[in-house]
């Protein structure tokens, strides 16, 4: 599809809308430090905690900020993920003319039909599952640790270990070849970019999805003991095979393993490194490992544009008054540095008792993957500082390029020594 602009009227399009919404504030506010949440979610949550914000592509949306209010709003009846919805305030342009289940998956359901294609891949991402997949991720992480540490004493620890780890899980799991990461990388950072252009985002799209639906006619002609093969094997049982589906699926896991976690393993990483006397408790008694991990989802919270919805009717959250059709952002990295629910949030503290944090979202679209997620983080962070414990940063945190043209935030660099 041909784009709908030029460079020149996008310009004019923009200051158009930024002219008209001027009122409010534009989303998503840029980080200024890896090691923060932007500045406003704290005045926001202080002094107008569900307010209006100005969406990069001229439109206007909900935005709250404070975990009570979240917490409510995603577990409302009232409330859809439909991603194709006039009013959702995704920031991602879809494509058009592409089936709903092979566009968005589950993610964009709702209700009862939400609920049977959750059932269909729940039991691949329980803890038991996930558990006996810890020993491949160990020896994952292992190889590509030795093969950073053979190459010289510097290296993008992205690149060289962030990206590669969770990248290789995860075409593991689905069944697809690790020789094609550089592909699935490209394509990923095109679909969540905020500067792409909406013909550069359908062409990654359209190539993501062809390229899956190579894969799957395969699987559909031989079988196999991956996720995307039991999937398919499922779907045929039960008499309900669904082509789009085992697509929409597949896109949605990979996405999510090429960018999400990777982040995470970057920020965590910066996070040690920043508060060395966490990084030694942390050495002195690995057990403490998981309670850390849930601390730095908690800190932060990398994917805070993703608890966002439309509302099916007028409903009040917070005594405000939501109308029909309007889109909302559940910002739950401010919702994660909420005061009334944590003591001193903006301090990374690795023995705090976490409990309700909302790095996987809240209600019946939490995160279906955020098991495999910290079982990752676990045996990476473990495995990272006993190999390397001479790991520092080779530049200042505050020079680290920040990820603040994209919707998942994290670092596109990290430069480290050891």
């Amino acid at each position: 599809m041909p784009p709908t602009t030029d460079s020149a009227a996008q310009s004019v399009h923009t200051s158009a809308a930024q002219s008209v919404h001027a009122e409010h504030p534009a989303f998503p506010m840029p980080r200024s430090c890896p090691m923060r949440v932007p500045e406003q979610y704290a005045q926001l949550r202080a002094e107008a905690p569900i307010s209006k914000v100005a969406l990069q592509h001229g439109r206007t949306a909900w935005l709250l900020t404070r975990q009570e209010d979240i917490r409510e709003f995603l577990v409302h009846p009232q409330v859809s993920t439909d991603r194709l919805h006039p009013g959702s305030p995704l920031q991602v342009r879809l494509p058009v003319g592409v089936p709903k289940e092979r566009l968005v998956g589950m993610v964009g359901m709702d209700g009862p039909e939400h609920i049977a294609r959750r059932r269909l891949v729940l039991p691949e991402f329980t803890v038991k599952r996930v558990q006996r997949m810890r020993p491949r991720v160990q020896e994952i992480v292992d190889t590509c640790l030795t093969s950073m540490l053979d190459a010289g004493r510097s290296a993008d620890l992205i690149e060289a270990f962030a990206a590669p780890v969770p990248s290789m899980v995860v075409c593991e799991l689905l069944g697809v070849p690790y020789a094609d990461n550089a592909f699935f990388l490209a394509k990923t950072a095109v679909i969540l970019s905020r500067n792409a252009t909406r013909a550069e985002q359908e062409q990654a799209y359209a190539e993501l999805l062809d390229y899956l639906g190579e894969v799957v006619s395969d699987k559909e002609r031989e079988p196999s003991d991956d996720l995307i093969g039991r999937l398919i094997n499922n779907l045929r049982d039960s008499g309900a095979y669904d082509r789009d589906l085992v697509l929409g699926m597949a896109r949605l896991l990979l996405v999510a393993g090429h960018e999400a976690t990777p982040n995470m393993i970057a920020l965590g990483t910066i996070g040690l490194l920043e508060h060395p006397h966490q990084l030694a408790e942390l050495r002195a008694d690995p057990g403490l490992v998981p309670q850390a991990v849930e601390e730095m989802l908690r800190y932060f919270s990398i994917s805070d544009q993703a608890t966002f919805r439309v509302a099916l009717s007028d409903i009040e959250i917070g005594g405000v008054t939501i109308r029909e059709g309007e889109g909302v952002i559940g910002l739950n990295a401010s919702a994660n540095w909420d005061g009334d629910f944590y003591e001193n949030p903006e301090v990374l503290d690795i023995r705090r008792d976490v409990g309700r944090h909302l790095a996987f979202g809240y209600g019946p679209h939490q995160c279906i993957g955020q098991n495999l997620v910290r079982m990752n983080l676990e045996v990476v962070l473990s495995t990272l500082f006993a190999r390397v414990p001479g790991l520092r940063l080779a530049v200042p945190a505050a020079e680290l390029p920040l990820k603040n043209d994209q919707i998942v935030y994290g670092v596109h660099e990290l430069p480290v020594t050891w």
